[in-house]
């Protein structure tokens, strides 16, 4: 296992342990690191001092600071973590809610949002995929669409 100081896009400093550097990497590279400050997943290693361990009854030596942390009380982060699990726990019980009780239409969404925006079908819930441009274009006509929430675990 290896601590990696974390810091993202913001600032704002975190630790977090891997398997071993190469797990680190593959997490990074797949966005599923991110702040429990601010929840930005453009994430990197910080520098930081090795712990090292002296020969004498393996006590670990005192680790040279490698630059200034901002301090932040562990009661503040142990409430943020707190928050920010039950942010995702609604995001994910309203995901699987609309997943639940609509209609996927898959590549077709954009198609049958027109079609139920105009009158030309009957409404009714429905989700699937658009481009960020069909997305647009959507808004611009006045049809009122939303994204489905995503969660770092969908990020595979």
């Amino acid at each position: 296992m290896i601590r990696y100081t974390l810091r993202c896009e913001r600032g704002h400093q975190f630790e977090s342990w891997f398997q071993s550097s190469s797990a680190y990497e593959s997490q990074e590279r797949r966005h599923l690191i991110d702040c429990p400050s601010c929840g930005s997943d453009k994430i990197e290693r910080a520098i930081m001092a090795p712990q090292i361990v002296s020969k004498k009854g393996r006590e670990p030596a005192q680790p040279v600071p490698a630059a200034p942390v901002e301090a932040t009380p562990a009661e503040s982060t142990s409430l943020m973590m707190a928050q920010e699990r039950e942010l995702r726990s609604k995001l994910k019980e309203l995901r699987d809610h609309i997943v639940k009780n609509a209609d996927n239409v898959g590549d077709r969404f954009p198609n049958e949002a027109r079609k139920m925006h105009y009158g030309d079908i009957e409404h009714r819930p429905i989700y699937g995929e658009a481009s960020p441009e069909e997305a647009r274009a959507l808004i611009d006509e006045g049809v009122e669409v939303s994204p489905l929430p995503t969660l770092p675990e969908d990020r595979n």
